[in-house]
């Protein structure tokens, strides 16, 4: 049995230019990080005792003969395109809601594709998973996504990941002094709005004409810099949240659908409670919102956002891994055999 655990996310700047769409043209970059809230795979061969030949548990039960006749797209395409032989059975919890913004279906793949490797026996590398995920993302299942999330899940921590035209990306961890991470995560507060939207039906909406959103996604894409410099520097974290409000109002203008009058008077009250910027988390319309909010005012914004969820969180620095490991027998072909034989016989007692 193998069981990973990898991060979700919260992205603070260049959202939007990690799409290859732009950035195989433009080149692009985020500033991002891997929180504390994870997405756990549980994988195993499954014994040849069963009708079905494949089990898959998350927020559905499937038990089907083939892999082709799982309905989980991201199941389906990973079990696939790791060639995984005999049956296996698969379990997903999480611990936030799908559909929020924080990267959940990249963390679910990245974390599927750690799990089935390790359960064939390799060690692979966060760059290579990274990629995998996106392999699997955006061109098996065509999602329109970017290629921030499944970086960041791979390789955790705080990070600036710079997209090239080539289609390389080159991840930087950001190097502040473990005072500054720790002022930097004391600002920050997350609240669920409890609006489940796809992210993707989202990006959908400004992504297939980027060309024309250009003035805003190359101005999001200079404010990673400037948010870096400020982290950098010596100065209070205040022009860190003031940069984030300056980043949502230009996000917004993208597509109608990145916000909604719900969200709108959510981030209106927590800046009137004291926030200095915020943002939804993912490509918007719903899920949780990110506020920077000084410290001596987050029980004042904690308050006016009484009907709202609050979630503590700190920074993840380890990315997706293998917490639990049992390989067990290896699946060779004799054992095939025998799990065929086995299957047959159990067969011809209960037809007697």
């Amino acid at each position: 049995m193998i069981v990973s655990r990898t991060p979700f996310r919260i992205s603070f700047f260049g959202g939007g230019t990690d799409y290859p769409a732009w950035y195989r043209e433009h080149g692009g970059a985020v500033l991002a990080t891997a929180i504390d809230k994870y997405c756990y795979l549980t994988a195993r061969r499954l014994p040849p005792f069963f009708e079905h030949r494949h089990r898959i548990v998350y927020s559905k039960i499937e038990m089907v003969r083939r892999a082709s006749e799982i309905t989980h797209p991201a199941v389906r395409a990973v079990l696939d395109f790791l060639k995984i032989e005999g049956g296996v059975e698969i379990h997903h919890d999480g611990d936030l809601p799908a559909r929020s913004g924080m990267g959940s279906s990249s963390s679910f793949t990245v974390g599927l594709l750690h799990a089935v490797h390790a359960l064939q026996g390799r060690v692979v590398s966060k760059a290579q998973l990274a990629m995998e995920g996106i392999r699997v993302e955006q061109e098996i299942l065509k999602e329109t996504v970017g290629s921030q999330d499944q970086v960041i899940a791979a390789h955790g921590g705080l990070n600036h990941v710079t997209f090239h035209r080539n289609g390389e990306i080159t991840v930087c961890p950001v190097t502040l002094s473990a005072e500054r991470i720790a002022a930097l995560n004391n600002h920050l507060m997350l609240f669920y709005t409890g609006i489940r939207r796809t992210a993707s039906d989202v990006a959908r909406s400004y992504v297939a004409d980027m060309d024309s959103r250009k003035r805003q996604l190359l101005a999001m894409r200079e404010m990673v810099d400037g948010a870096i410099a400020l982290l950098n520097g010596r100065r209070d974290m205040d022009g860190f949240g003031k940069l984030l409000h300056e980043a949502w109002l230009v996000k917004r203008s993208l597509s109608s659908a990145v916000t909604n009058p719900e969200v709108d008077a959510i981030y209106a009250v927590a800046r009137r409670a004291g926030a200095l910027g915020g943002k939804l988390t993912g490509a918007g319309g719903g899920g949780f919102m990110l506020l920077f909010v000084p410290p001596e005012r987050r029980a004042k914004v904690r308050k006016a956002l009484g009907k709202l969820l609050h979630i503590p969180f700190r920074f993840d620095f380890h990315g997706s891994q293998i917490i639990f490991y049992d390989p067990g027998e290896d699946y060779t072909e004799a054992e095939k055999d025998r799990e065929n034989r086995m299957i047959h016989a159990f067969r011809e007692l209960s037809a007697e």
